[in-house]
């Protein structure tokens, strides 16, 4: 196959409808907008959310809620993925990156304590659960915020 035999699948291909040409294309003089007001001139329409000088719902409705924009956000992983490395190994966001536990780090790494830890891993993190942390040291390894 060459590039100038490629052609796009039957049917998902359509030709863009071209309004204002005419009467005998079905959609001329008016174009579709119908006549006079707002919405058939050129810059005509309205914002999105726009009631007709009514209130709008948005500024209607009361605000809720809070939102902390100084909290850490960590990416979270639990002991028992953990069981992925070999034993005595050195677990930090590195090494969980290039195994593929995690994609990114944002704020930093929390360990968490869901499921059982087989492995004597030295784990560097930003931050653990309480039941992680016992989890790590019970199995042996050792646990360290960084």
């Amino acid at each position: 196959m060459k590039l100038h035999e490629l052609s796009p699948a039957p049917g998902s291909a359509k030709k863009a409808f071209r309004k204002g040409r005419g009467p005998g294309s079905g959609n001329g003089k008016t174009s579709g907008k119908g006549h006079k007001g707002q919405n058939s001139r050129s810059g005509g329409g309205v914002r999105p959310g726009f009631e007709g000088g009514q209130m709008p719902l948005q500024r209607r409705l009361p605000k809720r809620g809070f939102n902390n924009i100084f909290a850490k956000q960590y990416v979270t992983v639990n002991v028992e993925d953990l069981n992925r490395f070999e034993d005595g190994a050195a677990v930090n966001a590195q090494s969980l990156m290039e195994i593929g536990l995690i994609k990114k780090t944002l704020d930093g790494v929390k360990i968490l304590g869901n499921g059982e830890l087989t492995r004597r891993l030295t784990v560097s993190a930003s931050a653990f659960s309480g039941m992680a942390r016992d989890k790590i040291e019970k199995a042996g390894g050792k646990a360290e915020v960084i």
